[in-house]
């Protein structure tokens, strides 16, 4: 059988094109610039087992001009892409056996820059947890090669302080040695230079996938999918879900030596997404999207379960107090991931959010319905798609910069299954309920991604 992850709506694309795109209703022509969306793409039939977090990047850009889109998709050509596209088949290993590796790759980086695109200090930054972020040129996708500047692995999810210009990012598994549980906050200021980069350990290796940020505070989760060697030396799984250790937060104010962190916890969750980050006086709030198991990780025994359901969730943090446990508030009853607000607002109080439900109980990424939540009134509406069609994460473009927040449109990629082509989606943020305002096809399908980002004209 196919495997699930390199079939239906995760089938790779293996040809680079461009194309200018039909348009069906209207593309506003206040909106100008490029949506980046990357994701997984391996470019031949893996070597043994596959899984999405190892398929190599590509770059599908949409750039919108005065009404048009035209469409531009590459495959990011790490050192990793590039042996294995000159041999003409896949070398590496997969993610719980990389030692069954061509010995011709032993020393070329097996990064894949797979999850996340981000445009800070006019750098194009292709980035995935494992490794430094590798620079495109914004406008063709060609190559640029890693920054060594970050000095070793970076967080696939940085956070933008639209105030200060800076990137604030993290690092888990940080150093040589395996499974580490060393990790690293960094920022990196508006004119693109490393500034910041510091080490410490966290309470056990975790694979920490996102975190947080307020305008005086970072928030560093170490969540319950635990890397372990030994468990490895037994034929265990690298990751798995141990859900008798506790869910943890670092708490440190961002400009404070690292001797100042302060750790909180709470009963075994799991998240992959937050919405935001903002502070009260003494009182830290998180939006974010929690599992009470985490998903696609196996447990200790190597059996992954069901898919579990997802919840917005808002975790409460008293700087003030005496105990150091997390609150927890449930905020909408949807299944839902990949959050997307008003970025402006990162880490700073914000109204509005938007993200995918999961109503008819597909499973991972099957998402039919784009939601939009009003956090002060808690009005929420939602927009779903046909029974054979898929959304893809939501991202929010403002109509200026200086227009009041949820002033403006989202768009996300919708997958057609009966017409087997992909759609990019317009609608009016505050009114997503009416259906796009407009729609660029696709010519063809593009498989289901993780992230994407905005370069404004």
């Amino acid at each position: 059988m196919r495997h699930p992850h390199l079939s239906g709506i995760f089938t790779p694309v293996r040809d680079e094109d461009d194309f200018e795109l039909s348009i069906a209703g209207e593309i506003p022509r206040e909106i100008a610039g490029v949506y980046y969306r990357n994701g997984p793409n391996p470019q031949f039939e893996p070597r043994g087992d596959y899984h999405l977090f190892i398929g190599d990047g590509m770059i599908h850009a949409f750039s919108i001009a005065n009404g048009a889109v035209r469409y531009r998709n590459r495959f990011v050509r790490t050192p990793r892409w590039e042996a294995e596209h000159a041999a003409g088949r896949a070398l590496f290993g997969s993610m719980d056996d990389p030692g069954n590796a061509d010995p011709s790759v032993a020393g070329i980086d097996p990064g894949v820059a797979n999850t996340n695109i981000v445009w800070h200090g006019n750098k194009l930054l292709a980035m995935a947890e494992d490794s430094r972020p590798f620079e495109l040129d914004p406008d063709t996708l060609a190559p640029r090669g890693y920054l060594d500047a970050y000095r070793g692995n970076v967080t696939a999810h940085p956070k933008l302080d639209a105030a200060t210009k800076e990137m604030v990012w993290f690092a888990h598994g940080v150093g040589e040695a395996p499974f580490s549980r060393t990790m690293s906050y960094g920022v990196t200021n508006g004119a693109g230079e490393v500034a910041r980069r510091d080490n410490f350990e966290a309470p056990y290796c975790s694979l920490a996938h996102d975190f947080v940020i307020t305008q005086n505070h970072v928030l560093f989760p170490v969540l319950p999918v635990v890397g372990d060697l030994d468990r490895v030396m037994r034929g265990g799984p690298a990751y798995a879900w141990e859900p008798d250790r506790p869910t943890c937060v670092g708490v440190l104010p961002r400009n404070a030596e690292i001797g100042a962190m302060r750790w909180f916890s709470c009963e075994a969750r799991h998240f992959y997404h937050p919405m935001n980050a903002w502070e009260d006086g003494d009182t830290l709030y998180v939006d974010l999207m929690e599992f009470p198991r985490a998903p696609l990780i196996p447990g200790i025994d190597g059996q992954l379960g069901a898919y579990p359901a997802s919840r917005f969730v808002r975790w409460r943090i008293d700087l003030s107090g005496a105990t150091n446990t997390i609150g927890r508030q449930e905020l909408d009853d949807l299944s839902s991931e990949l959050p997307r607000f008003d970025e402006r607002y990162t880490g700073r109080p914000y109204r509005h959010g938007w993200y995918l439900a999961d109503t008819r109980a597909k499973g991972f990424v099957h998402f039919d319905t784009l939601v939009h939540l009003d956090l002060r009134t808690g009005a929420r509406s939602t927009y779903e798609v046909g029974p054979w069609d898929s959304l893809g994460e939501p991202l929010f473009i403002p109509r200026n910069a200086d227009s009041p927040e949820g002033d403006g449109w989202v768009i996300a990629l919708a997958r057609r299954g009966e017409s087997q082509c992909s759609e990019l989606l317009v609608f009016d943020a505050i009114d997503i309920r009416k259906g796009p305002i407009g729609r660029a096809k696709v010519p063809r399908l593009v498989p289901t991604g993780f992230h994407g980002n905005w370069r404004p004209a």
